[in-house]
């Protein structure tokens, strides 16, 4: 491990990072701007490779300039993972998604450590970063290496350090988040805060690689049911006419017992939706069932469609049907003011309203084409925001509060369902959802 920590400690080490999306890039120039400069992003689309190449983002919300600046001090994006073998850090930021059945789906990581296995070697640290189940790094990571003759903590270094990257939040960028991380082995877990501790100001040390893996599930479950009870209250508070919002603010003026968090149309993101399914189903190997988690999702689930049920009263009160009606969703991504729409429950509203037969467009400043996605596909492009174009609607679901939204055009729908609150205390009327 000596030569490893003197390549960290003096900035020589070559370091890989595997998946260069909404958490591999930003932890990529994060390295770079550290000082080191040999760092390679690995991927197997080459259209996000020649666009870092060419100092493009095809991430809205990181400045080019840092991509330049990593470029000129020798950041390598390539599809060649035969260059993992130059490397003594390799990091896999890879996609965790749940299979139709909501259980785990690991095949990119695995299938990603088979393409790497060939060019692993001694001294290097290893690092998974992807959500998942405890157990993940034992199983998966540990058995391969030792295939190949290395032990871990003696040959070669093995921890998990979840991600905890917030897209769009600039009060917290990447280095300025503390990073938990769990070794394998004491020596695993010294080779790894070496190298954390040289990109970020704080690593939280952990026992375990089992324990750093829970660690990144409680912190989604912990808002997933928490999300879940202010959405269950918020359909409560609308049977009975009060005001969700304005009981959020008032209970929020405690000063202790209370964190707020505020209803929307239902959970996006790759965390959040994703995460808690995977305890849930290895809490079932221990014969556990994880009840209070798994209500939570089922009722978080069932936004989008609560939504779409409060947008077909509103038109039934208009004499109107919702089958050919014209809907335009304002907001795709699953956050305000970032491009990204993974498991956005906007898209998820979109798809109850085209099987319902709604005709659906969108709007959104951040997402100009619809995605390509896995699972939903929609040949759309966003609808420009003007009064003449909305007045061309039967309704508009604000689904995503960006704020390049003009709420004074908003305001001119002939319906306005507000997933969001975002036009409280607007002089026009709505209905809230």
């Amino acid at each position: 491990m000596t030569s490893l920590l003197q390549k960290i400690n003096n900035r020589e080490a070559t370091v890989g990072i595997i998946g260069l999306g909404y958490v591999g890039l930003p932890l990529a120039l994060t390295v770079s701007e550290a000082g080191y400069r040999n760092v390679i992003g690995f991927d197997v689309d080459l259209g996000k490779i020649q666009q870092l190449r060419d100092n493009l983002s095809y991430i809205k919300h990181i400045d080019l300039q840092r991509i330049r600046n990593a470029n000129d001090k020798g950041f390598q994006a390539t599809t060649d993972f035969a260059l993992i073998a130059n490397t003594d850090v390799v990091i896999l930021c890879l996609p965790t998604p749940l299979s139709k059945h909501h259980e785990p789906d690991l095949h990119f990581i695995r299938d990603t450590l088979q393409t790497c296995k060939p060019y692993l070697h001694q001294d290097q640290l290893i690092s998974l970063e992807s959500t998942t189940y405890p157990g993940t790094t034992e199983e998966e990571i540990v058995p391969l290496v030792e295939e190949l003759g290395l032990t871990p903590g003696q040959d070669i270094f093995v921890v998990y350090s979840p991600e905890r990257e917030d897209p769009g939040n600039q009060e917290f960028p990447t280095h300025k988040i503390p990073k938990v991380l769990g070794g394998i082995t004491n020596a695993c877990a010294q080779a790894g805060e070496a190298f954390y501790g040289s990109i970020v100001e704080r690593v939280v040390t952990v026992s375990s690689t089992k324990a750093a893996e829970m660690t990144k599930l409680l912190e989604n479950i912990h808002r997933a049911v928490n999300i879940g009870l202010v959405n269950e209250m918020k359909m409560v508070a609308d049977k009975m006419g009060i005001n969700i919002h304005e009981v959020i603010d008032a209970a929020a003026t405690k000063p202790f017992g209370f964190t707020k968090y505020t209803p929307g149309p239902g959970l996006g993101g790759h965390c959040i939706p994703i995460d808690p399914y995977y305890l849930t189903w290895k809490a079932k190997e221990y014969n556990i069932n994880t009840r209070f988690i798994e209500l939570s999702g089922e009722i978080n689930r069932g936004m989008p469609a609560w939504v779409v049920g409060k947008l077909m009263d509103a038109l039934n009160d208009q004499g109107k049907a919702l089958k050919g009606s014209k809907i335009l969703i304002l907001g795709i991504a699953y956050k305000k003011d970032i491009d990204d729409a993974r498991e956005s429950p906007a898209i998820k509203i979109m798809e109850i309203l085209r099987s319902k037969g709604a005709d659906v467009a969108y709007s959104d400043p951040h997402i100009p084409v619809f995605p390509k996605m896995r699972d939903h596909q929609f040949d759309l492009q966003s609808v420009e925001l003007t009064v003449e174009n909305i007045e061309g609607f039967d309704a508009v679901v604000l689904a995503t509060g960006h704020g390049a939204f003009d709420l004074g055009v908003v305001g001119r729908a002939a319906l306005l369902v507000d997933c969001v609150n975002s036009t409280l205390g607007a002089s026009y009327s709505k209905i809230s959802a």
